[in-house]
């Protein structure tokens, strides 16, 4: 079709023009570019109906047969004139190909689907390289000196003393990078040419099955349709179309993406689940509409329209089918599938994909014992140039002065010799293997091998609560239900209860016609009996839950569960008689005590998220077509919700005083009536692009979280890791403070301060919690200042008001305490606190944690120490250390830590003190001289000085150790003692050696640099001897 003929065509041509181009109003460059400049498509395939996700109103036929499309302001972003480089990158992608060129057009708006972790390329690998190293004014210095050999007037000895230490140096750092990218490399290519099946369109005039042709990752693109087997990497963000499993739903692994170990639910889109075949998916006249790529993997805003077709040409076209496209329609890059095959629909490639947006490059730690070596190269360059300058002064700047000065300076570049680099990285490899082959801490990992002597100078230690303190074990210890309270010892009584209660049900079903009663419907005619009252609540617990039962190889059953929490729950149940034998997307079956297995249809679920600490799910029992609404979640928010009670606030309190976490069970039963109008609420809510969760969350309000029956409190238990009290004891004892900072509630986490013995015994705990005011928070402040020996506990709110008004003053009081824990904190609070902690003390900061909200933290620290726990490895992987209990940080900061830092510390003040000593002898030689620029030792004998000579006993102090490891850890009062930096270094017996060499040997005075060098180096060797702790 041109662009004439259709102008001359009837309203019906006219029409369907329009109507495309109404499906990129909002997006001119993407009109143009799918549909020609003249507003007609590559290919001759019509669309009917307006695909904007967010309409769904017919459009009003205007005179002239001319449909004029409704804007969507949701979806309103740029006008015709703004600039493409403000475009925004949300999109709209249709199912069917608008021709070759479209297509191609359409797919090349978006990134390659390609893989690219390597830092460097051909041309930028050595630009690179050279600033990462002289960046530092300690290379930078070796470099200039090693120039000034090639200008004739400063050449002093062989060029080659001065170039080969520095090129050895810099050979060795490129080559490992270079390894290092080079692997990166060959793993960016595995990842890139693993091949992928896409469905692609059949012959037109073929019947056959649609054809599937094997690509490789990197040529993936958006709108291609990608078939998924078992175990196989997701290789872009895809839209989940269909599954193998009937109820169009499947696994998958997202360990490589958050750090989760368990595995998570995702769901087909239902119109295309229902479909026969996947071949009928290239039938469809569909499109998908999605948000632009953001971080957040737990949140998509997208929707999936089908087009009706009209009856004829000159009908309105019908109202197109919208559903709601959400987080868990989506299989995120990098996730891996984990049953069954699947067929997905690319939506974001290659840099837009969530797994590499979230993926963070941290900057690279540097000690600060290399800091205090950089700096103390600088003051030694500036005494260096005072002391040139002073020779030729002395001389009057006689001649060439400044030629002088410059050769003095070489002369003396000595001073700072650049063998310490060498030794300190060579004492860096020593240290990081000692700590991996220490079998009292097996397992524990150095991914940074820089900081070792870092873990020697920490002064306050972050650490998160659970998986951290505790094991992430979860078992179910307390059922409180208002009059009746059941205890760890006494579960078998609830299991009693609830057979009698089934039993019970049973038999008056019998009586009444044989309709089984289960514990879903409610009795409230008088006060129901004890047992009625268990099966309710157990019935609940077991219903509310997103656990799925996975059967293994072996027979044996696994629950899966995004919670730790849930799962003991679920477990507990299955203890007391309520079994979950099945769970799909649409159904639940439990095993009742009497072996009935009772069967609910899942009509929604709520799902927990950190902001409404809750979940529900609403269920039909199929018995008796009853909907029931279930909810539990955290006391702060089911407080409200839940009818009025007199026992729930105290109950709550005295379990967290025991140190249980606690979830809140509730209920409310629902009329078929209320539920349908709840659900079309809920439905056009869900379609929205604009606030679409806001105004999810206010239905759900509206409509079912009002005035729930209060059926119980569980209280779970967390249990502790390992050592943990008498490992924060000894910190403690070294001088260390220790803050907690955790997202559980306050009263949790002060009984596990206590526990853990944070807290030490009889020491005040002074709590701040829900400040509203400043003068409060001022009030409160002058308190914690006034009474620097207690324990501080703050709640996330009061901690974020501290944070925002009274900054400085709040981290100058916090960090005099000597424990502090932080209530409800999110993930960037840790990371704050743990950077203004650093920033206001300038002492070294150590995190430890366990989960991917700890990554964050432990990123900002000096020294990051990940667990490898039930949350995954995700903090492991992110961290300087990797651990697998709390209870290895005793040894490996009490002895590695403070042996590294030692060692290192004498090894600098020595190998300074070998360049300093030689440096003096060569200003005496000169002074007595008649202040002459010579050289006192040439060419092979100093380089033999720092090398052959002293190198092996100077680097044996790497491996002295003052204590042996016992004492160093039954007395931990040792590693407060350690110097905060380098000890002054004196060179008196340079000047002592030079002189005397003169006065005795004044006849031979030939055989002054021998007689001067020997002395120079038994003088060395002594030293080191002398400073030698264990032989």
């Amino acid at each position: 079709m041109t662009s004439t003929s259709s102008s001359r065509s009837g309203p019906s041509s006219r029409t369907k023009q329009v109507q495309r181009r109404a499906r990129y109003a909002d997006t001119p460059e993407e009109e143009i570019d799918l549909l020609g400049p003249h507003g007609h498509d590559e290919g001759s395939l019509e669309y009917a109906g307006d695909t904007s996700p967010a309409s769904g109103t017919a459009h009003d036929l205007e005179e002239g047969g001319i449909l004029q499309t409704a804007n969507r302001p949701s979806l309103s972003r740029k006008s015709s004139n703004a600039s493409t480089s403000a475009r925004d990158k949300s999109r709209i992608i249709p199912f069917r190909p608008l021709g070759e060129l479209a297509k191609y057009k359409l797919q090349n708006r978006f990134p390659a689907n390609v893989v690219r972790n390597q830092k460097y390329n051909i041309l930028t690998f050595l630009p690179l390289v050279f600033y990462e190293q002289f960046k530092f004014f300690f290379n930078l210095y070796f470099l200039l000196v090693a120039l000034s050999q090639f200008v004739p007037a400063l050449k002093i000895g062989f060029i080659v003393t001065y170039v080969a230490p520095l090129a050895f140096v810099l050979m060795v750092t490129m080559g490992k990078e270079a390894y290092d990218d080079y692997k990166r490399n060959l793993r960016d290519k595995e990842a890139n040419s693993q091949k992928y099946l896409i469905i692609e369109p059949a012959s037109l005039h073929s019947e056959a099955m649609p054809l599937t042709r094997a690509v490789p990752s990197s040529r993936l693109r958006v709108g291609d349709m990608v078939v998924l087997e078992k175990n196989q990497r997701v290789p872009a963000d895809l839209v989940l179309l269909r599954t193998s499993d009937a109820s169009g739903t499947c696994f998958i692994r997202t360990d490589q993406l958050d750090g989760e170990t368990d595995w998570k639910l995702r769901v087909a889109v239902p119109s295309c689940q229902k479909l026969g075949s996947d071949k009928e998916l290239l039938n469809m006249d569909a499109e998908i509409y999605a948000d632009g790529p953001i971080k957040d993997i737990h949140t998509f805003i997208g929707t999936f329209s089908i087009h009706g077709q009209p009856m004829s040409a000159g009908d309105v076209p019908l109202i197109p089918k919208v559903e709601p496209l959400t987080a868990e329609n989506v299989l995120w890059s990098n996730t891996v599938l984990a049953a069954g095959s699947a067929v997905g629909f690319v939506i974001y490639t290659g840099a837009e994909t969530r797994a590499v947006m979230n993926t963070s490059h941290p900057g690279t730690k540097v000690g600060l014992l290399d800091l205090e070596i950089n700096r103390l190269a600088k003051i030694l360059c500036a005494v260096t140039f005072a002391l040139s300058v002073a020779l030729v002064a002395l001389n009057g700047f006689r001649g060439l002065w400044y030629i002088y000065v410059f050769r003095f300076l070489i002369l003396f570049s000595s001073i700072i010799p650049i063998s310490l680099r060498v030794n300190l990285d060579m004492g860096k490899t020593v240290y990081a293997h000692q700590i991996m082959n220490d079998s009292e801490i097996p397992n524990t990992i150095v991914r940074t091998s820089t900081l070792p002597e870092e873990l020697g100078r920490v002064q306050y230690l972050l650490s998160d609560k659970t998986g951290t303190l505790t094991q992430n074990e979860m078992e179910m210890k307390k059922l409180h239900m208002g009059t009746m309270s059941y205890g760890y010892d006494s579960m078998d009584e609830v299991a009693h209860q609830l057979a009698v209660a089934y039993g019970a049900s049973t038999d008056q079903a019998t009586k009444r016609g044989g309709t089984l009663q289960t514990g879903v419907q409610l009795a409230n005619r008088g006060r129901r009996d004890m047992s009625a009252r268990v099966r309710d609540v157990v019935l609940s617990l077991a219903l509310c839950h997103n656990v799925t039962p996975v059967r293994n190889d072996d027979g044996t059953v696994t629950y899966q569960a995004s919670s730790p929490d849930e799962v003991a729950i679920v477990k507990w149940t299955e203890s007391v008689g309520l079994t979950l034998v099945y769970r799909d997307r649409t159904r639940m079956d439990l095993q009742t005590p009497d072996g009935t297995v009772i069967s609910f249809d899942i009509l929604d679920i709520f799902p927990f998220t950190s902001e409404t600490k809750r979940m529900g799910i609403v269920v039909r029992d199929k018995g008796t077509g009853e909907v029931t609404f279930l909810q539990k979640g955290a006391d702060v928010v089911m407080a409200k919700i839940v009818q009025r009670n007199d026992w729930l606030d105290e109950e709550t309190a005295n379990m967290a005083r025991e140190g249980l976490r606690t979830l809140v069970m509730a209920r409310k039963r629902l009329s078929q009536d209320v539920y349908d109008t709840f659900k079309d609420a809920h439905h056009e809510a869900s379609v929205r692009l604009d606030g679409r969760n806001e105004a999810m969350a206010d239905v759900v309000s509206l409509y079912l979280e009002r005035e729930l029956e209060l059926l119980g409190l569980t209280g779970v238990e967390d249990k502790l890791q390992d050592d943990v009290k008498s490992t924060l004891e000894l910190l403690r004892n070294a001088g260390i403070k220790i803050w907690m900072l955790t997202g559980d509630k306050i009263e949790t986490a002060t009984c596990i301060a206590i526990s853990t013995k944070l807290v030490a015994r009889n020491q005040y705990i002074h709590c701040i919690a829900k400040l509203k005011t400043a003068n409060e928070a001022s009030d409160q402040l002058e308190l914690i200042e006034s009474k620097p020996d207690c324990c501080l506990v703050i709640d996330g709110e009061s901690l974020q008001m501290y944070l925002n008004l009274f900054k400085t003053r709040f981290i100058e009081a916090a960090t005099k305490l000597s424990a502090v824990v932080a209530c409800r904190c999110s993930p960037t609070q840790k990371a704050d606190v743990a950077r203004l902690i650093r920033q206001h003390t300038k002492k070294r900061v150590c995190c430890i944690g366990d989960g991917g909200n700890d990554v964050s933290m432990i990123q900002a620290a000096d020294v990051g120490v990940g667990i490898v726990g039930k949350e995954g490895k995700q903090a492991s992987l992110a961290a300087d250390f990797s651990v697998t209990q709390f209870s290895f940080l005793t040894k490996l900061l009490m002895w590695h830590g403070r042996n590294s830092y030692k060692r290192s510390a004498k090894l600098a003040q020595f190998v300074i003190h070998r360049g300093l000593i030689i440096s003096i002898m060569q200003a005496v030689f000169s002074a007595i001289f008649y202040f002459s620029p010579i050289a006192l030792y040439q060419g092979w004998l100093m380089v033999g000085y720092a090398t052959v000579y002293t190198m092996a006993p100077v680097f044996s102090l790497v491996l002295d150790r003052d204590v042996n490891e016992d004492v160093a850890l039954l007395y931990p009062e040792l590693y407060k003692e350690l110097t905060k930096s380098l000890t002054r270094i004196f060179s008196c017996p340079g000047a002592a050696i030079m002189i005397m060499s003169l006065v005795l040997f004044e006849n031979e005075f030939l055989n002054i640099v021998a007689i001067s060098f020997t002395a120079l180096i038994l003088n060395e060797l002594i030293m080191v001897a002398l400073e030698i702790t264990t032989w």
